[in-house]
């Protein structure tokens, strides 16, 4: 399996950087959710709704999330330098990481609190009919930004020839993956608080809007585990996917003079930057200069068949001396 085929099972947009889409995707979001923040936190407390106040809590987690974002977009865009000679391309998924947490802290933990507050002691319903227009326009403004999220991810997609849900599941571009997941888990809590307002209405009791609100943290909380979990896998280093390792050492194998590559590493270090480093094997008869020409053929090749290559480091190894450690390391034994 090769070429494009390979990068898409990657996730790597590969034919030009996602920063600029994924700015104006995480941009619309954050404005969106400030506002719908402030109006159902106004009309939590008129109507005295925990799963309104719950839902304010939610956007408030969403907008200091897509703060967060921002911030990741922008440090990881800063060229290496002597400090950082790969460059700062793993500090997005530390920010990122930072955004998950806060879904957590600020959105899950004060949902379920407040959810338990009110199904232990009650609440006075006011007038509901405030907290059912601040929910319709929320739920527009969400649907709008959610709508900006699949845009970028069906046109980064299409780029690849990938199915979106596949490139969504595998891309390492956590902001637009946390901004589709976060307005997904936007749109249901808005239900649920809905739900939990028709609850209360039609029987005059607090307990719905408790079950709502409790319902609305708990699915703060996957979200949270599964944007930690995208994070952390990248931040620990992440390889490429089997069939683009593949596509890369057959690049390699391409190589004059080239007879075998003994070690593989690959990272992804960003949602357009690989880092690729191999032992290889070249043929005992060639000369130095020779190997140097091969070396910059490699290169070559793989930065035309994968635009995501941005560094690559090779190391001549003899296939005999490699063979010779490798029984050493197995008759030393663990």
């Amino acid at each position: 399996m090769s070429g494009p085929v390979a990068d898409i099972l990657t996730g790597m947009t590969d034919a030009k950087s996602s920063g600029g889409g994924s700015t104006f995707t995480v941009v619309v979001a954050a404005l969106a959710n400030l506002g719908i923040a402030v109006a159902k936190a106004v009309a939590g407390l008129i109507s005295g709704s925990s799963a309104m106040l719950s839902e304010a809590a939610h956007s408030v987690a969403d907008t200091v999330t897509e703060v967060l974002l921002l911030t990741a977009l922008k440090r990881s865009e800063k060229p290496a330098d002597e400090d950082h000679p790969l460059g700062y391309g793993p500090e997005r998924y530390i920010w990122a990481l930072l955004a998950s947490v806060a879904t957590f802290v600020g959105g899950a933990v004060f949902s379920i609190y407040d959810g338990v507050h009110t199904l232990l002691a009650g609440e006075d319903l006011g007038s509901p009919l405030l907290s059912y227009l601040v929910l319709a326009v929320a739920f527009l403004l969400e649907g709008f930004s959610l709508r900006t999220g699949l845009k970028q991810v069906r046109e980064e997609a299409e780029e690849l020839g990938a199915p979106a849900r596949h490139y969504f599941r595998r891309t390492p571009d956590t902001a637009v993956k946390a901004v589709v997941m976060e307005d997904s888990a936007a749109l249901l809590g808005l239900l649920l608080a809905a739900g939990g307002l028709l609850g209360g209405q039609l029987t005059g009791s607090g307990v719905w809007d408790g079950i709502a609100s409790l319902l609305i943290g708990v699915l703060l909380v996957y979200v949270a585990w599964v944007l930690g979990k995208s994070n952390v896998q990248l931040l620990i280093g992440r390889p490429v996917s089997a069939p683009m390792r593949e596509g890369i050492r057959e690049e390699l194998l391409g190589v004059d003079h080239l007879i075998s590559v003994l070690e593989l590493t690959t990272l992804i270090q960003g949602p357009d930057e690989i880092l690729v480093a191999a032992k290889v094997d070249f043929r005992d008869t060639v000369s130095a200069e020779d190997v140097e020409t091969a070396c910059e053929q490699a290169e070559r090749r793989l930065r035309q068949r994968y635009a995501s290559i941005k560094r690559v480091y090779l190391d001549p190894t003899s296939g005999r001396e490699a063979r010779r450690r490798a029984r050493a390391a197995e008759e030393e034994g663990p």
